[in-house]
């Protein structure tokens, strides 16, 4: 009896290790969260009101990186340049003074051109970076970063009409440095709002972002879904199998930067105003490490990923600067602490991705290896 038990309680903790190293990140933060809530000492219903707020305002934007992630693409840092199409949607609609769910349609509808012009742009130039995608789209979006710069800070009055002065700097063109949503602001998430025990649950918000989870379900069972699939598997294997790569690269991307565009609307919609030139400089960032801490890795992520993260993440953000006033009596030590696990978690992604790529090439260099030890042992 003792000889049969043993090799299933090894084989258990063998399970309950390797469960750890998949998800040391979400393990991690759990852990932060579960010591930082009560030291916080928020209320169960200001805390689960809070964490609904951002879950509603966030989801969308960090479903818009899963496309790339099938396609092999790792995270795309370039959905900053769907934020910034989003957010000049949202300037045409403050200026033609189209407020309420209206206003989200007509910048959803002026975001989505944009949005496909940059994400084929996106998609060409990582074409010709392939297995260094993620560092290119990051220098994508500093890049484009000037470029929405210069567009609406010198081109927004002269050559863009711009009708509302109130919209203007004072020497006559250019965006002032913050952009007022009053009108618009929870417009989406109000509408069909419910209270349940003090807790604001936004229907429509959420039935949006539901849409979007079911048409990512839906577009992975596609013939299309199954190409990215295989692209993101192999490339090679996919090219061979007749399937245009480059192409369905340029359409993963397209498709991630226009949900970007969408997902940034919600997101300032709930918010009520914009930094015109600095709203969308962090979204990506904040975005890549909410679906990192739920558990994603570069070469794999999930709907459950998203909600996990957006969670997890969200919560920490919440509770970190009060926990930081507890404990040391300076706030400011959970602002920095919260933007310091922003960057390391992406580090760490990194990182344990590298080392688990290293560990399995060498697998198939010492299996290929043993095969033609066996392959010149049976010749002689």
């Amino acid at each position: 009896m003792k000889k049969t038990n043993v090799p299933g309680s090894q084989s258990f903790g063998q399970k309950l290790l390797q469960f750890i190293r998949n998800n040391t990140v979400p393990i991690m933060f759990i852990l932060i969260c579960a010591y930082c809530i009560p030291q916080a000492g928020f209320s169960w219903s200001y805390l689960l009101n809070e964490v609904m707020t951002r879950l509603g305002r966030n989801a969308f934007l960090i479903l818009s990186l899963l496309i790339p992630v099938m396609a092999g693409m790792g995270m795309n840092f370039g959905m900053t340049l769907g934020a910034m199409a989003g957010e000049i949607g949202l300037i045409f609609a403050a200026d033609w003074q189209v407020w309420g769910i209206p206003g989200m349609i007509l910048a959803t509808i002026v975001s989505i051109p944009i949005s496909v012009a940059l994400g084929v742009m996106i998609g060409k130039i990582l074409n010709r970076s392939k297995g260094r995608e993620m560092i290119t789209s990051y220098m994508i979006s500093f890049t484009m970063n000037g470029v929405y710069q210069f567009v609406v800070l010198f081109m927004m009055g002269p050559i863009i009409p711009i009708v509302h002065d109130s919209l203007k700097l004072p020497r006559g063109y250019g965006i002032r440095n913050t952009v007022s949503l009053l009108s618009m602001r929870q417009s989406l998430d109000n509408l069909l709002a419910v209270q349940v025990g003090g807790v604001k649950i936004p229907v429509l918000t959420l039935l949006i972002i539901g849409l979007a989870c079911l048409f990512i379900v839906w577009f992975r069972k596609t013939k299309l879904g199954q190409d990215m699939r295989a692209v993101g598997q192999d490339m090679e294997v996919a090219r061979d199998a007749g399937i245009n790569v480059e192409r369905t690269r340029v359409i993963s991307m397209v498709i991630s930067t226009v949900f970007a565009g969408f997902g940034m609307i919600i997101y300032l919609q709930n918010v009520g105003n914009f930094p015109t030139y600095t709203a969308h400089t962090q979204i990506g960032m904040f975005a890549i490490a909410a679906l990192l801490v739920g558990g994603a890795s570069v070469d794999r992520a999930s709907i459950g990923n998203v909600f996990l993260g957006v969670i997890l993440f969200h919560t920490m953000f919440i509770v970190a600067p009060k926990t930081g006033a507890a404990i040391t009596g300076d706030s400011m030590i959970g602002e920095y602490f919260r933007v310091f696990v922003s960057y390391a978690v992406i580090t760490l992604a990194l990182v344990m991705y590298e080392s688990k790529k290293r560990k399995n090439k060498s697998l198939a260099g010492q299996q290929l290896a043993a095969e033609q030890a066996a392959e010149e042992e049976a010749s002689k």
